[in-house]
């Protein structure tokens, strides 16, 4: 699914209503990210924000959605596999 009109000059203007163009962006916010690598609140919040000025709510989303993982105490991410 192409999700660019969501775009304008490389930031995300508005999130994706439908699920398929969500997962979409999911995907590819997800696609910033290592796998193998942990991140600090920090790390994760400078990667995100490039993309979207409410970078809280993507991290929200990616963990909600099981693209990113968290410690119980909300202070080192990562990123998993996710099955389909």
């Amino acid at each position: 699914m192409n999700i660019d009109n969501f775009f304008k000059n490389g930031k995300l203007i508005v999130i994706p209503r439908k699920k398929k163009a969500k997962e979409e962006l999911f995907h590819i916010l997800a696609s910033k990210f290592q796998y193998d690598k942990s991140y600090n609140e920090k790390e994760v919040n400078n990667i995100l924000v490039k993309t979207y000025n409410d970078y809280a709510l993507l991290r929200r989303y990616l963990v909600d959605t099981g693209y990113l993982k968290r410690d119980l105490y909300g202070k080192h991410y990562w990123r998993i596999k996710k099955s389909k």
